[in-house]
């Protein structure tokens, strides 16, 4: 039998979907303004994914640094400081006048924005039982969705008309009113202060990252953040120089996948907690290597061809997102949980950034805009898929015997 949520969970899980909409739109907004902001700033392929990779390597700065005090503090104030940072950070990228300026403003961002996902599923997991996560985090997740749905496609006919500083400046505009929300109708959450380690920051940090079972845990997500973040930050500039994608039919090739993420999200969680959150994740693993070959080799095609292998390729790591994520939430004990999640988003951070670095070495923009090599990231990916479902098999069988 399903649990209820009580109307307070229920707004929990609203402000966080939200939050996470705003979160998630901020960074995904780059890869499809990629195909504006490169002619405009006149910069290479290399230095856009130095843009993209630039807020991950900060991201998992900050994310380090605050793993030793994130079981210190009331979550509400952590979550509270680091999204008005988030905000500030964002508002200077809708104000950069050039490539330098973008690049210090989106380190600004990372430095706060990378560590608000950890303090989200942290909070997620103090509120929620694990029978239930899956959906919870399934729920959460269809701000993914959403940003593609609602957000992207947006902020795209915005960049096109108004140029691409705009959709900057609407994320700070969305995100404004959930500081209200967060200080005024978010309840502490400190539960966890009372079973906090006496350790010094530093050896908490420590006493985290040496533990066999978390460093599991650790080192699945590293691997899951290296295959999403090679074919990421060009899927805009392939699309358009590739594969014949009008910058008019852009935002159609982001609609129809998220609203198909939009329904395989809560469906994902939902499964994961009445099937079983590892088959979920076997079904994802099958599923995103096969249509990720197949993504990087097309050449130009019809858009309903695009559309139909961006649903499938999406439902593949979507499921894989969702499932590992519900499943991972087992791994810390609560005294730990904090300082879990912010190592485990800073590896995130840090693993993308790198895989969007050796991205931008591999892949080549010829003179006339289209990518070569791209079929090369859908092969390192595929390489990494076998070692990552061993890795999450591991901890699936390490959380049952607890």
């Amino acid at each position: 039998m399903k649990s209820k949520f009580q109307p307070y969970q229920i707004f929990v899980i609203a402000l966080l979907a939200f939050l996470q909409f705003t979160l998630i739109l901020d960074f995904m907004i780059l890869a499809p303004l990629g195909a504006i902001l490169m002619p405009e700033l006149k910069i290479d392929a290399n230095q856009f994914a130095k843009v993209v990779s630039v807020y991950a390597f900060s991201a998992g700065t900050s994310g380090f640094l605050s793993a030793g005090f994130a079981d210190r503090f009331d979550r509400k104030k952590m979550l509270l400081f680091f999204y008005v940072g988030f905000l500030v950070g964002t508002f200077l990228c809708g104000i950069a006048p050039n490539y330098s300026f973008l690049l210090m403003a989106r380190t600004v961002t990372g430095l706060f924005g990378g560590v608000i996902g950890s303090i989200v599923f942290a909070i997620t997991t103090d509120l929620f039982e694990f029978n239930v996560r899956g959906r919870v985090m399934g729920t959460i997740q269809t701000a993914f969705a959403a940003s593609q749905i609602l957000g992207i496609p947006f902020t795209l006919y915005l960049a096109n008309h108004w140029g691409w500083h705009f959709p900057f400046l609407l994320v700070v505009g969305l995100g404004a009113p959930v500081i209200l929300l967060i200080l005024f109708k978010l309840k502490p959450i400190n539960a966890h202060l009372k079973i906090r380690s006496d350790k010094s920051p530093f050896r908490h940090l420590l006493a985290t990252v040496r533990n066999p079972r978390y460093a599991l845990g650790l080192s699945s997500t590293a691997l899951l953040s290296i295959g999403g973040f090679l074919i990421m930050p060009f899927s805009s500039a392939f699309s358009v120089n590739n594969l014949g994608v009008g910058l008019e039919q852009l935002p159609m090739v982001y609609l129809v996948t998220g609203l198909s993420s939009m329904f395989l999200a809560p469906l994902a969680g939902k499964l994961s907690d009445s099937w079983g959150k590892y088959k979920v994740f076997v079904v994802g693993s099958i599923i995103t290597p096969v249509m990720v070959i197949i993504y990087t080799h097309l050449d130009r095609v019809p858009l309903h061809v695009v559309l139909i292998v961006s649903v499938l390729m999406f439902a593949g790591i979507t499921s894989r997102m969702i499932s590992s994520q519900a499943l991972l939430s087992a791994v810390p004990e609560p005294a730990y949980r904090g300082s879990f999640m912010a190592i485990g988003s800073a590896i995130q951070q840090v693993s993308g950034g790198l895989a969007a670095v050796v991205a931008g070495w591999i892949v080549v923009a010829t003179p006339s805009g289209r990518l070569e090599n791209f079929n090369v990231l859908g092969y390192v990916m595929v390489a990494i898929s076998p070692i990552t479902l061993y890795l999450i098999y591991k901890i699936d069988q390490m959380v049952k015997k607890t």
